[in-house]
């Protein structure tokens, strides 16, 4: 009887590359774009691989398809099999003294504004490390920690349902802003969230970790905007903002990107409003599975992170704590 080694052999690094990105992208025809070949070469390549397997891998599933029982095992295993082999390649960069391998790390749209500032220094110091960066809404975050597609995630609000092991180390204070021309803008004393009963709100889509904070803490304090349009990530809703739009709960770093985290109608087209209740207090965390072994890049940066970054500070930004903008 075969041995399980010689069974996998009779696979083709071609065939297990097209099972896992289809079944990532649950679409024949995205794989094929995502690895540059025809749709009819990954379908051929995918039956081979059910054959071999001698179960269906996928099965239809309205206009789409599912992965079978089968499928899910497979799924489980090309990822194992590619987490061993990365650890091989770890503890053949101990070997030679230095540190290689990869850093799969994904970020929340917002954390786009500060993840290569902690990149950078790191990457400098690990020139062995090739980085992998996937920036996505915080869903598809959570779902590729679910598949444990990175190693690494930076998130706001971890999700609960996941055994995760965290690491708070920025401070991220959600401020309001209104366009620079609003009457409000500039008042001397905070505004209470009643005075703001009848303005148009712009909220991040459903899901977002901003916009989660934000309703809850609107409902903690009994206050129902009044909700005008959603939008998909930071840059829309600032420039929504800047053109009239409404009044929008935003990251500060989102607005000190931009140079300014109070600004003039002469520098930027928004300002931050003066609310009862705002900033509200939120910090970065870096979270990874507590149920999977970390390769040596991943805990060589967990490290580094610990050492270089206090939360309220951002290395290569001094020391100003950015919860105090």
């Amino acid at each position: 009887m075969p041995t399980a080694i010689k069974r996998l052999l009779r696979t083709s690094p071609q065939q297990l590359r097209a099972f896992e990105a289809t079944a990532r992208l649950m679409s024949v025809t995205q794989a094929a774009r995502e690895l540059h070949v025809s749709q009819p070469t990954v379908s051929v390549q995918l039956r081979e691989l059910a054959e071999l397997v001698g179960e269906p891998l996928f099965e239809p599933l309205g206009r789409g398809i599912r992965l079978t029982s089968a499928g899910e095992a497979l799924q489980a295993t090309v990822a194992d099999i590619a987490a061993c082999w990365q650890r091989f390649e770890d503890r053949l960069g101990d070997l030679h003294g230095l540190l290689r391998g990869r850093l799969r790390i994904a970020a929340v749209t917002t954390a786009e504004y500060f993840v290569p500032d902690l990149l950078g220094p790191f990457a400098a110091l690990h020139p062995g490390v090739e980085i992998d960066l996937a920036v996505e809404n915080r869903d598809r975050v959570i779902a590729r920690l679910h598949r444990q597609a990175d190693d690494l995630a930076v998130m706001m609000l971890p999700p609960a349902e996941l055994p995760l092991q965290s690491l708070p180390f920025l401070d991220n204070p959600l401020i309001v802003i209104a366009p620079s021309n609003h009457p409000l803008a500039h008042s001397p004393q905070p505004l209470p969230l009643s005075a703001l009963s009848q303005e148009r709100w712009l909220m991040r889509e459903a899901g977002s970790g901003t916009r989660l904070v934000a309703e809850r803490h609107f409902a903690d304090h009994g206050f129902a905007p009044r909700i005008a349009m959603s939008l998909g990530s930071n840059e829309a809703i600032k420039h929504a903002v800047g053109a009239g739009l409404g009044l929008a709960v935003v990251s500060a770093l989102a607005v000190a990107a931009d140079g300014a985290t109070s600004a003039t109608a002469a520098e930027a087209p928004w300002v931050r409003l003066p609310v009862e209740g705002f900033p509200i207090a939120r910090q970065w965390s870096l979270v990874w599975r507590s149920d999977a072994p970390l390769a040596a890049p991943a805990q060589r940066f967990v490290s580094y992170l610990q050492a270089n970054a206090a939360p309220g500070a951002l290395p290569g930004h001094g020391d100003t704590p950015l919860g105090s903008a």
